[in-house]
């Protein structure tokens, strides 16, 4: 039953494809007001998005791609505005995407029909980067963002060395988009960060997402603890344990 749902929203999924006028007007609002950082436009095949591209202050060349959660944008002030900026001053470029998103009442479950989008995108970020030199991509993403990037990096991994998912769930409505079972077949070095007080969600499923990604060697958990979903007053701890895991690569 789970797989003919997911089958019949990827049929609508056409019809419900990203909100692209929220899209806009996330753009509008980021490319006036932006003051760390560039705004790109990257093109994931008939659809031009925005990235914000921020420069390293050394160019050791690597960088990152960022990815948001649920409905919001790529200066997000919550993990990934810290991200983008305190890595790129860490030596690492950044290039924080929008993701699909839908209005903002619509459901987590609303957003499976939105899963395929996701591919064309974090490769058009990877070509940017690529293009530009770049020899060590590392794909950063928070909460759903970390969900739609496993989707995509259990797929296809070409270009991404290294993952960091940030506050991220386990099981879903659907195998094809579990963690979990995604994690299996993702090999490359992986660091699954939550913090003690995440949501239950992601508590929950810690365990779980463990056990997917056991035959990889490379993936290590971490829980920092005091910290909530967005790791509100304690960025410092979040980016140390970012620069700490890709310092390793």
């Amino acid at each position: 039953m789970k797989k003919i749902l997911f089958s019949l929203l990827l049929v609508c999924s056409s019809i419900q494809a990203s909100d692209v006028a929220k899209e806009k007007r996330w753009a509008d609002q980021i490319v006036d007001s932006l003051i760390d950082g560039e705004a790109v436009w990257l093109d994931s095949g008939g659809h031009k998005f925005l990235g914000i591209f921020t420069e390293a202050e050394e160019d050791n060349g690597q960088a990152m791609i960022v990815a948001h959660g649920l409905g919001v944008h790529p200066n997000w002030n919550q993990v990934v505005y810290p991200v983008r900026v305190e890595m790129a001053s860490r030596g690492w470029h950044t290039l924080s995407i929008q993701m699909p998103i839908l209005p903002n009442e619509a459901q987590d479950y609303e957003y499976l029909p939105l899963f395929p989008e996701v591919p064309p995108r974090l490769d058009a970020a990877v070509r940017f980067l690529q293009d530009k030199g770049y020899s060590k991509i590392v794909a950063v993403a928070h909460s759903h963002g970390a969900a739609q990037t496993t989707y995509h990096l259990s797929r296809n991994a070409r270009g991404i060395d290294a993952f960091v998912a940030i506050g991220m769930t386990g099981d879903q409505k659907d195998a094809q988009i579990d963690t979990s079972k995604g994690l299996q077949r993702i090999n490359m070095p992986v660091l699954d960060l939550y913090g003690s007080e995440d949501l239950p969600q992601v508590l929950s499923s810690a365990s779980s997402r463990q056990a997917g990604a056991a035959h990889n060697p490379a993936y290590r958990q971490q829980v920092i603890d005091g910290a909530g979903h967005f790791f509100d007053g304690m960025n410092d701890e979040l980016i140390e344990a970012v620069d700490n895991f890709v310092s390793g690569l």
